[in-house]
């Protein structure tokens, strides 16, 4: 069985998968270990757990895909398609991908991490037109992009400070929560009452978590339920999100929006996001790829270089 073979060595995930003719074959992803009370790892750490972790993975979801024939490898190798984005962790999926591609004698490809967040959501989102609005929401990005044919991505609007999932793992964080928080978080957030205490900030596109995460410790240290607060945080995501897909829309016209990253797998923000949207009178359609599929991981990255590789791109 031919497939393509993908790499992901994101901040906080690694991540294997194989592609083929019918989709994703097999996949494999482990999150990093962070130090309880910790928000996040530097590079250096993440990068050599990386290291540690990909021979593993591979090993294993190779054992499954026993008939797996690898007709080329394909990696993440900078944050998102932009001159200049780089960041050092990449470096551990790409190292893999080169010795392996060399090993075996094919074809290595290079994508972006965020290309291969917006391909894996593309899967199970349902009929997307040609060109549609995406968003990209994790704790390393909040963008809100035009994606036209072949993946082509340019930047329409996002986050002015903190990430929509720095929000969440900070509070969190806060709250004695694990790293990262967004599970735990959103149960609690589901037996709380948010009451719109977080006004929304935005201005030209740009939304701000800042004055919301400082504004949900203010309420935790006056002696809020934490129940409270996190469905305030909810609450907030929910309008930051209806509001950065308004204003794409205005920009560009386009009716359909794909919503990716891991804080797109929460179940609560795909119920409370449709009222959002409605209430701005914004006829965007929705769309949301399998939960399993928005978290940080290397199936978007396997589609685009099986997808590549039959297409004829640098063969």
């Amino acid at each position: 069985m031919r497939c393509a073979l993908g790499i992901d060595t994101s901040c906080y995930t690694t991540s294997v998968a194989l592609a083929g003719e019918g989709g994703v074959i097999a996949s494999r992803r482990r999150l990093l270990d962070v130090a309880q009370g910790a928000r996040g790892l530097r590079q250096s750490e993440a990068l050599f757990q990386h290291v540690q972790r990909l021979p593993a993975l591979l090993e294993d979801m190779l054992r499954e895909a026993a008939d797996a024939r690898i007709a080329c490898v394909c990696a993440s190798a900078r944050p998102r398609d932009a001159e200049g984005s780089y960041m050092p962790v990449f470096t551990a999926g790409t190292a893999f991908a080169r010795s392996i591609g060399a090993a075996l004698r094919v074809p290595v490809r290079e994508t972006s991490h965020q290309q291969g967040h917006v391909r894996a959501a593309m899967e199970g989102a349902g009929a997307l037109p040609g060109e549609f609005i995406a968003l990209h929401l994790s704790g390393g990005t909040t963008e809100a992009l035009r994606v036209r044919e072949g993946l082509k991505i340019e930047r329409l609007g996002g986050s002015s400070d903190l990430h929509a999932g720095q929000l969440v793992d900070r509070v969190g964080v806060r709250m004695g929560l694990s790293f990262p928080a967004g599970p735990a978080l959103e149960a609690m957030a589901r037996r709380g009452t948010a009451r719109g205490a977080f006004p929304l900030s935005h201005r030209d596109g740009k939304v701000s978590f800042s004055g919301a995460e400082a504004q949900a410790m203010r309420m935790l240290e006056a002696g809020a339920a934490p129940e409270d607060v996190a469905a305030e945080v909810y609450s907030y995501l929910a309008r930051a999100v209806a509001y950065l897909i308004s204003d794409a829309y205005g920009r560009t016209r386009l009716s359909a929006a794909l919503i990716s990253g891991g804080v797109a797998s929460s179940a609560l923000l795909r119920e409370l996001l449709p009222a959002r949207l409605a209430k701005l009178s914004c006829p965007v359609q929705a769309h949301w790829g399998k939960p399993e599929m928005s978290g940080d991981n290397a199936c978007g990255v396997a589609l685009i270089g099986w997808e590549e590789q039959n297409n004829g791109k640098n063969s």
